[in-house]
């Protein structure tokens, strides 16, 4: 069985490779992981709601792989993380950087299989 636990208003995965990455009660909720899916660093977030996020690790204003690092919060309803290097606000939903919005990070579809969080990459 596989419940997709993503933000709702994220488009499914379709034709999309899904790589189990970890389970699903190794995201601690509000806090950040790093996975490594080939040569792709991918950030995963697990909220108190227990929805699941996955955004591109690097933070492109540093260029350092750091965004798991980063402080969970939101912005209005939407959820973010703050880069751990100069703060700019990424919302998890979309990638866009809420600071400036000419910026972003790739978003990753995310689902739960049999407890096993998989991301989906092309």
């Amino acid at each position: 069985m596989s419940v997709d636990l993503r933000d709702p208003a994220r488009p499914p995965g379709a034709g999309q490779t899904w790589v189990q990455v970890c389970s699903y009660t190794d995201l601690l909720p509000e806090r950040g992981a790093c996975v490594l899916v080939g040569s792709l660093q991918i950030a995963l977030f697990r909220t108190f709601e227990g929805r699941l996020h996955a955004i591109g690790n690097r933070d492109p204003f540093s260029g350092a792989y750091v965004l798991a690092r980063g402080i969970v919060g939101t912005r209005g309803e939407e959820p973010t993380v703050a880069s751990p290097m100069h703060q700019q606000a990424f919302s998890l939903v979309t990638g866009e950087c809420l600071d400036d919005p000419a910026v972003a990070v790739p978003v990753y579809p995310v689902r739960v299989a049999d407890g096993v969080v998989e991301v989906g990459v092309a």
